[in-house]
Order: structure tokens, then C-alpha cells, then sequence
């Protein structure tokens, strides 16, 4: 089809405004691949998109969505042919090109990675950025030298999508895992996801001495600002942290004690930059080390008319692990297979 259907973020006097629209194939932005989109994801990056309540998108109109996976329907790039199924995350999607909330998608062939098996297009987006910067943590603690032995593994943010991938994650590499939640409801949740203790936000939400008492042997952030400083304080000597969020704030009430006393490492993740041969070994351990149903158990499938109001909700904290969006495309057997 020449019209597709897709959210656009459009902005003038009065502010932006997000609203479902119809465009044509022509408004799609350069790239050397075309895609059908099957799925796509909410992020926290993209209800701040949605509500303008961060500064998300770097140009007007925008069409948000971080992730998507799907059908490749034209390409000039020699790794990828029509009938690939394909996934995208993050490499300025949603921010400067138009992203996953549409039917269809036009991008660089740099940013994709074919689907590993088992993973389906479904699965791949619920694991999607958040998973995926979740495998970045464990694989850099990994490089770090950190092993299951070593000591308890703790996650920050653990009901989010980050989080709740890092807990699955590092206890399928056979770590002891502590979930940090503010949702005393979500305890069964998370032990379902491998945690073997839960402890209580309040616990590292207070400013804290600059060292703390050893507790972790290494550690996922996802929540940065005074919980990553007392995460820190507590790490055992020559552990690591992995952080890669700031929904706590961005500012780290830290002394260098941890580091200069204790040989305590801060990891940095990040998740944007294309870096695709990262992004590809990520994939495939994910397809490797992640049970389907543990993918099922952290995500909910909603119709992409419901989208709109989802990405809303995400960033009142109204979502607990990760929405998938259905685009409606329909693969065959074999290609959701891939």
C-alpha cells in the first residue's frame, strides 16, 4: 500500500501534539531498506515524545516508537533482501527519524539485525530496547570479569522494562538476584522472574554515608541519582556497577570512596548508538538464554489504536513490564517463526 497509518508528533505555536494520522510512502525519511511494520513497543523514551515532556524528538514531525520489527519490502543494502524479518531499537528512532508508530518504515540498513531464532517479531518487541539494554549490563559485567559466584546481584528499577529484563537475565547467567521495587505487590512478579530477595525502594532512596555497609557483588542501575550513590556505597570490593538509566535524576551524590577505597567500577551502558555488531551478539544471546514464556510473563500485546493512550500512561508509571504494539501485519508460519 502507498498510505500508511503511523502517530506523528507534529509542533507549532501553541506546543506538540501527537495524533494518528495518514501519510503516503513518499513522506517517509531517507534509508536504504523499506519495512512493513509488524510490532512495535512503548518506551519511557516515547511517552516523553508522545507528552513533550522530555526533550525527546530532535525534529518536527516526528514519528515516535524506539523499537519495531517486521518484513523487509525493498532493499539496497547487500546484508538484507525482501522477505527478511527484521529488528530495529534506538539509533535515534522516534528522536531524529521517524520511528516505530506507523504501518510502515524506511531506514538504514546499519541499524538492523535479522531476527535470531526462536525469537518471533511478538517476543523481540517485548524484549526490544529495554531488554536489550538489559543484556548490555550483564554482558558488560561479564567483560568486567564478574561471575555468578562472586557474590548477590542487585537491579534497581526492577518492575520497569529495564529492570525486569535484568533480573530474567541475570538469573538465567545463574546469578542470585535482589529486586529493588516500590510495589510491594509486584514480590510474586518478580520472583517469577528469577529474584530470590525483594527489597524495598525506600531502602537505597535516601541519601546515604559515602560507604555503606558490602552488600553486592555487582549491580544493574536503571534509576541513577541518590539510589545509584548508596548502590555504589554498597558494592563489595571489586564489584561493578552497570548503569544505564535516570529516572532518579541525573545528577550522582557520590564521593569517590567506592571507587579509590573499595576498586568498585561504574559501568557505563548505553543503548543508542548503532554499534551493530553489539547489538547482534545481544540478539543472539537473548534468543539463546531467554525462555519464551519469561518473555510472555514481563509484556502485554494492545492494537495499535490503543497505543496513543499507552504511551501516555508510561510515563505516569501506569505500565509494568513491557507493551507491545500490534500493527495488524500479518506474517506467515514460517516468517514469525524467524
Amino acid at each position: 500500500m502507498t498510505n500508511f497509518r503511523a502517530i506523528r508528533i507534529d509542533k507549532n505555536d501553541q506546543g506538540q501534539r501527537a495524533d494518528y494520522v495518514v501519510m503516503r510512502a513518499q513522506d517517509l525519511m531517507d534509508g536504504d531498506v523499506d519495512v512493513d511494520v509488524a510490532y512495535s513497543a512503548i518506551n519511557y523514551k516515547d511517552g516523553l515524545a508522545v507528552t513533550g515532556k522530555g526533550p525527546v524528538v530532535r525534529r518536527f514531525p516526528m514519528i515516535p516508537g524506539v523499537d519495531l520489527s517486521g518484513r523487509v519490502t525493498r532493499s539496497a543494502h547487500p546484508e538484507f533482501a525482501p522477505g527478511d524479518i527484521v529488528v530495529a531499537t534506538a539509533c535515534g528512532l522516534g528522536e531524529a527519524h521517524y520511528g516505530g508508530f506507523a504501518e510502515k518504515a524506511r531506514l538504514s540498513g546499519a541499524w538492523l539485525a535479522k531476527l535470531p531464532p526462536p525469537l518471533t517479531p511478538a517476543r523481540a518487541m517485548a524484549v526490544g530496547t529495554a531488554g536489550l539494554t538489559a543484556m548490555f549490563c550483564l554482558l558488560a559485567l561479564e567483560r568486567h570479569g564478574a561471575r555468578p559466584d562472586d557474590g548477590l546481584a542487585v537491579v534497581t528499577g526492577a518492575t520497569g522494562g529495564v529492570g525486569s529484563f535484568a533480573v530474567a537475565l541475570l538469573a538465567k547467567a545463574g546469578w542470585r538476584v535482589a529486586a529493588v521495587t516500590g510495589r510491594a505487590s509486584e514480590d510474586a512478579y518478580l520472583k517469577r522472574l528469577g529474584a530470590t530477595e525483594i527489597i524495598a525502594r525506600d531502602e537505597l532512596a535516601a541519601p546515604g554515608k559515602p560507604l555503606q555497609t558490602q552488600r553486592f557483588a555487582v549491580g544493574v542501575d536503571t534509576v541513577g541519582g541518590v539510589a545509584l550513590a548508596n548502590l555504589l556505597a554498597q558494592t563489595r570490593c571489586d564489584g561493578a556497577v552497570a548503569a544505564c538509566g535516570n529516572v532518579g535524576g541525573m545528577e550522582l551524590p557520590a564521593t569517590v570512596a567506592p571507587f579509590i577505597l573499595r576498586g568498585v567500577s561504574l559501568l557505563g551502558v548505553e543503548s543508542v548508538r548503532p554499534r551493530i555488531e553489539l547489538r547482534r551478539t545481544a540478539w543472539a544471546r537473548i534468543a539463546r538464554d531467554l525462555d519464551p514464556a519469561a518473555i510472555d510473563a514481563m509484556s502485554e500485546i494492545i492494537p495499535f489504536d490503543a497505543a496513543l493512550d499507552r504511551a501516555r500512561a508510561i510515563v505516569a508509571g501506569n505500565i509494568r513490564g513491557r507493551v507491545v504494539i500490534d500493527m495488524g501485519l500479518r506474517l506467515s508460519n514460517s516468517d514469525a517463526a524467524c
